[in-house]
Parts: C-alpha cells; structure tokens; sequence
C-alpha cells in the first residue's frame, strides 16, 4: 500500500467517523432537529461526492438520517404528552 493510498484511507474512515458522532450527537439532535438532520444529510452527500461511500453506503447514511429524525420528532411529542 502506497502513501497516498493510506492517507485516503485514513481521512475515509475520520470522515466518516465524523459523520457517525454527528449522528449519535443526541443533545444537539433534539435541540434543533431540522438543522441536525440536513447536516447529517449534507454530510452524507458530501461522502459520496468524494467517493468515500458508494450508492449502498450513500443509501445507508440517508436511512440512518431519516431515522435519528424520526428519533427527534417522537421524542419531542413525547415531551410535550408528558
């Protein structure tokens, strides 16, 4: 494996280590909801762009998105039930 091949590697997986904390960033996920999401999204298409994750893995991060959104959204209405 060359040099430049390592560093690719290394900033793929700090990338998208980056995007994984921003995912389980709950604090600021139920602090604005809408905002967080569209970070998580611009993240995502920001990976693919960069070809860091193919389709599948564009698809996955989109799913995981959705789903800390749908997190939010309940637990906010579950907040206000209460």
């Amino acid at each position: 494996m060359n040099q430049e091949h390592t560093v690719e590697v290394i900033c793929a997986v700090s990338s998208v280590a980056a995007w994984n904390e921003l995912l389980q960033d709950t604090a600021a996920l139920l602090e604005n909801p809408g905002a967080h999401h569209k970070a998580l999204l611009k993240g995502a298409y920001a990976l693919y762009q960069a070809r860091i994750v193919d389709r599948d893995g564009l698809g996955d991060l989109l799913k995981q998105a959705d789903g800390a959104l749908a997190y939010a959204v309940e637990a906010l209405l579950g907040q206000l039930g209460e």
